[in-house]
């Protein structure tokens, strides 16, 4: 019982080590960064978008309208958005 305990909390261990390779902002700034987004109050943009930015951390158009495939930003919310992530970087 004691070694199934052992492997479960390694295999915990490993999990999170994994994720954190990928996350690219600690807690405190993905909420800044979401509610800064929020606060453009871009009409095409929803918390799926902007849950995807925050992951993605797009630094180019191109990598922003992966993120909006449904719909097109204009150059202005292109600009805002890319902007506001790159200060993420």
């Amino acid at each position: 019982e004691t070694a199934d305990y052992i492997k479960k909390k390694d295999a915990e261990i490993d999990i999170k080590g994994f994720i954190k390779k990928f996350a690219k902002l600690n807690a405190k700034e993905a909420k800044e960064l979401r509610k800064t987004l929020q606060d453009l109050d871009f009409i095409k943009m929803d918390d799926k978008h902007i849950s995807k930015i925050i992951d993605i951390l797009p630094t180019n158009k191109e990598e922003l309208n992966k993120i909006f495939v449904d719909m097109g930003l204009d150059e202005n919310e292109t600009n805002k958005i890319l902007d506001e992530t790159k200060k993420f970087k």
